[in-house]
């Protein structure tokens, strides 16, 4: 289905997104901070969903990542989680999770998302390819 990255510190959460993930077909990258993150983007970019905790170790946050992923890879959706209650509206295309969450239900939001994208991607693939009768 799709490659998501998962940054979360909390290992218990982290494991149990991915599994729901892998659960629902996707492909997972895990990682644990923001610096993780930023290395797993440059050597992947095929990532087309992004999990990410707001606070973490390491001196960078979520919401920096969200930045990041705003100003470099603008049509990959991003989903803020977090066990405080934190407003995101000015972080256009991010979603906002509060934890606990149902990991099974988030895999399913990012699952319907991707779906929803490549039904777009294909429609117009199937456009721009083909030729319109000439008058």
């Amino acid at each position: 289905m799709a490659k998501v990255m998962i940054v979360e510190d909390e290992t218990l959460i982290r494991f149990a997104l991915a599994d729901a993930l892998i659960d629902a077909g996707h492909v997972v990258i895990e990682c644990d901070n923001v610096l993780e993150a930023v290395a797993a983007l440059a050597r992947h970019d095929d990532i087309e969903a992004v999990v990410t905790d707001i606070d973490m170790p390491g001196g960078l946050s979520g919401l920096e990542l969200v930045g990041l992923m705003k100003a470099t890879r603008s049509s990959v959706p991003v989903w803020v989680t977090s066990g405080r209650k934190v407003d995101i509206a000015h972080l256009k295309g991010a979603a906002f999770f509060p934890k606990p969450y149902d990991f099974v239900g988030l895999a399913q939001v990012i699952t319907g998302h991707v779906v929803i994208a490549e039904q777009r991607r294909s429609r117009q693939m199937y456009r721009s390819g083909v030729s319109r009768p000439s008058r």
